[in-house]
């Protein structure tokens, strides 16, 4: 299938796409402008910067590398890390680029702006979070209640939610995951303000997404949360209501692009200012026909 081959192709964490360098790009003469503000030699172009979001670095290797095929002269680096990180470096000036799996807090805008750094956010994509289990666990429903209960420790055994008596296995991302604060304020805390419930101490926090993918393919009694472009074959989405009596919905491009799976997202990237030059450029792309294409193939949800 065309999506998983891209996937696997682009499967490597950390991984730096480094393209040629030729020439400042056509209509943007002038110098370049480093992270740090400093102008640049004339005839000199830098890399675009971009780091962030796992959830996102393979689609954003695979724009790199797309791009790259059409405009040889641009130089891309793309590294992960979590959301946490690359917003860190977008406020500290030392990225073009931020990916971001959530919207940055009121407190993180605040400390850019004290920085000289203006945050503008471009949406890129959707996503939904698909909660995961084992193929071999019979449980394939739940509320959003359930999920809230079950994470913070409350529902420990699957025999209270309809499935054998099995203990549950708690597993999510780090804390620098955007994922992981997606989660524990749209699914724990069900969006409300107040509500500080937290993720059960014995919560098994996994590195990376594929961490996710690899315990829940070999523990039985294991439940995850991963995005719907890191759902494998091998793995068992849950159906999710929002609350008892309502129907259970299936996570996918359609339900999201239809708005009624309940865990859906935008996928974010930020830029101090309003691009110019070569990073509006590779924004325009990437919000265009061609990248949107590679987002739908990598299962993420394409703008409409």
């Amino acid at each position: 299938m065309k999506r998983e081959g891209v996937k696997r192709k682009f499967r490597v964490f950390g991984m730096i796409i480094v393209l040629a360098i030729l020439n400042v790009l056509p209509g943007c003469g002038g110098p370049g402008i480093s992270p740090s503000g400093t102008a640049e030699p004339q005839k000199t172009t830098r890399a675009i910067i971009n780091k962030g979001s796992d959830t996102m670095v393979n689609l954003a290797l695979a724009w790199a590398e797309a791009y790259a095929a059409q405009r040889p002269e641009v130089r891309i680096s793309v590294t992960g890390g979590g959301s946490g990180t690359g917003i860190a470096a977008l406020i500290n000036g030392t990225v073009d680029i931020a990916n971001a799996s959530r919207a940055m807090k009121s407190e993180e805008v605040e400390r850019a702006r004290a920085n000289g750094i203006e945050p503008v956010e471009h949406i890129v994509a959707g996503d939904a979070i698909a909660v995961v289990v084992n193929p071999t666990n019979p449980v394939s429903a739940l509320t959003i209640d359930q999920f809230s209960d079950i994470f913070t420790g409350k529902i420990t055994n699957w025999r209270e939610v309809g499935g054998e008596d099995r203990p549950i296995v708690l597993l999510s991302r780090e804390s620098n995951s955007g994922t992981h604060i997606y989660f524990l304020e749209n699914v724990i805390r069900k969006g409300e303000k107040d509500n500080q419930r937290l993720f059960s101490p014995d919560t098994l926090l996994m590195p990376s997404s594929e961490g996710i993918s690899v315990e829940v393919r070999q523990n039985p009694n294991a439940i995850g949360y991963d995005g719907l472009g890191y759902v494998t074959p091998d793995q068992k989405t849950i159906r999710v209501a929002r609350r008892a009596g309502e129907p259970y919905i299936p996570p996918s491009i359609e339900t999201v692009t239809e708005g009624s799976y309940p865990i859906a997202r935008s996928l974010y990237m930020y830029t101090s200012g309003q691009p110019t030059c070569i990073i509006r450029q590779y924004l325009d792309w990437i919000t265009g026909a061609e990248g949107q294409e590679i987002v739908e193939e990598l299962g993420f949800v394409p703008l409409q």
